[in-house]
């Protein structure tokens, strides 16, 4: 038997005010009396809110003798991963692929 997806469904729930709905369904904002943004419990900055009175400490290490830099993704990486270095410069393996 082919069933019409697009026609409207008929239900004995159909009947139901929306007065009857609005009790069986809870009130979000009833529970909550706090202030705090429950949708960010953490607490971590969210993007593009305003870190220009933030300062960082962060230590810039030089690059180490068993690393290079790839010349095509320009990302520091072991010498485990050196594909070649001819040319231009190093290339990494995933780089070279």
């Amino acid at each position: 038997m082919a069933t019409d997806y697009d026609a409207p469904r008929k239900t004995d729930d159909d009947s139901e005010s929306i007065e009857a709905l609005k009790e069986r369904v809870p009130d979000k904002l009833s529970g909550s009396g706090d202030s705090e943004d429950t949708d960010n419990p953490s607490g971590f900055e969210l993007p593009g809110a305003d870190l220009s009175d933030l300062e960082l400490d962060v230590v810039v290490l030089p690059p180490q003798e068993d690393e290079f830099t790839c010349v095509s993704c320009f990302l520091v990486k072991h010498r485990s991963q050196l594909d070649h270095e001819e040319g231009i410069g190093p290339i990494c393996a995933e780089c070279a692929a």
